[in-house]
């Protein structure tokens, strides 16, 4: 059989858009500016380092949803192996420097969470979401701030989810579940590393055998459109080095905020702020009754790390976009789509709460923090995944598949 190759949409040569990239550039310098005035210059630079994993996030395209659903629909597995990539590079990093405790002086913290049934439930409604919304935590971020109207949807939606599931998590996480297990702890650095690590080796093997099997051999994309310093500054990258920028980025995040990459606890904020506005009293909530958890609700959302993170983000890929000319935005949206996105918006929000995270801060986060619930978040994800994309045709979204060969 010959080889494989499946060229994904075309990426028009289009100039840099430079009204976009210089607007995108202005916010992201003057809201560095505002947030080093008014909280720190810690701040300021996480704010910057969320620009950063924007714009990797854009030019790498590193998706963990559309990677899932090919894996699923067509068993191509490039998208799943670069995540262990990525996970392999954070664990190396992160294992050591968790459970020294500290780094540079800096106490730091892995994000351990229980596994129970309600995180369990989570994952796998926030699974279905992703498929449904047509994306993930990071995805809709990078995506919206790339143009996707639609996305903007997701994630209106997906900030409204996650408000009505910090109304009612206390419920959820009174259901019987495990005790916090992080294998750093438990093993201690090098052995958790060493078993983390064959677990990766594993499902990395596995999805090259699954994708032999299917389609003969690897499936490859096409050339890039571009080399040398212009794909550096305008993409698109390989999603390899995406993978191991992400996990250098996350290990960053680490050093100045003294915890790991997270995104939804944000939208938990935002959507508890705007219930509020609304004359709801969110901050009776048990959810806000926690210490820090009030004082975010009182404070402003600049001095919460995930939102001016996630705000970054957002910029990072509009900078992205505008670099590789593709920024767009399409108010078109079929009502099929828009159902679909508002729908997996809701569940997203909702199954990260539940979930005590999203991709990031449950998955790649908790993982490269040794927690168990990362590799629980993980499966129970999936399955919802396999279910979301068997729900995508209903509501007119494509399954990608790479046409069969065959000797005619």
């Amino acid at each position: 059989m010959s080889a494989t190759t499946y060229t994904p949409p075309a990426r028009p040569f289009a100039p840099i858009q430079f009204p976009a990239a210089l607007a995108a550039a202005a916010l992201l310098l003057g809201g560095m500016i505002l947030i080093g005035a008014q909280v720190s210059a810690r701040q300021a630079g996480l704010y910057l380092l969320g620009g950063a994993l924007g714009l990797v996030l854009y030019h790498a395209a590193f998706g963990f949803t559309s990677a899932w659903r090919v894996f699923i629909a067509d068993r191509r597995g490039e998208g799943l192996r670069a995540q262990m990539l990525m996970l392999a590079v954070a664990v190396l990093l992160f294992f050591p420097v968790l459970q020294a405790g500290s780094l540079w002086g800096q106490p730091v913290q892995g994000l351990v969470a229980p596994v129970g049934m309600g995180m369990i439930f989570g994952a796998f409604l926030f699974g279905i979401g992703m498929q449904m919304g047509g994306g993930c935590a990071s995805g809709t971020l990078y995506t919206a701030g790339g143009g996707s109207v639609r996305m903007v949807l997701t994630l209106v939606a997906f900030i409204a989810g996650s408000a009505l599931g910090a109304a009612h998590l206390h419920w959820w996480a009174a259901l019987p579940s495990l005790p916090r297990i992080s294998a750093v702890q438990s093993w201690g650095a090098g052995p958790a590393i060493l078993v983390n690590l064959a677990v990766f080796a594993v499902i990395a093997a596995g999805t090259v055998w699954l994708e032999k099997r299917r389609h003969g051999r690897l499936v490859t994309t096409a050339a890039a459109p571009r080399q040398g310093p212009a794909r550096f500054l305008r993409g698109p990258w390989p999603i390899l080095a995406g993978a191991v920028a992400l996990a250098l980025l996350n290990f960053a995040t680490l050093a100045l905020s003294g915890r790991p990459w997270g995104i939804t606890s944000a939208f938990a904020l935002w959507g508890s702020k705007a219930a509020m506005a609304l004359g709801i009293d969110a901050a009776s909530w048990p959810y806000w009754q926690n210490p820090a958890n009030a004082a975010a609700l009182q404070n402003s959302v600049l001095n919460d790390i995930t939102s001016v993170m996630d705000f970054g983000i957002v910029l990072g890929a509009l900078l992205a976009a505008a670099l590789a000319g593709r920024y767009a935005p399409n108010f078109r949206v079929p009502l099929r789509s828009a159902a679909a996105a508002v729908a997996g918006g809701l569940m997203l929000g909702y199954g990260a709460r539940l979930a005590y995270g999203c991709n990031i801060g449950a998955y790649f986060s908790g993982i490269a923090s040794g927690s168990l619930h990362g590799w629980v978040w993980m499966a129970a994800a999936f399955l919802g995944n396999v279910l979301g994309t068997r729900l995508r045709p209903f509501f007119g979204l494509e399954v990608e598949r790479v046409p069969r060969q065959s000797g005619c």
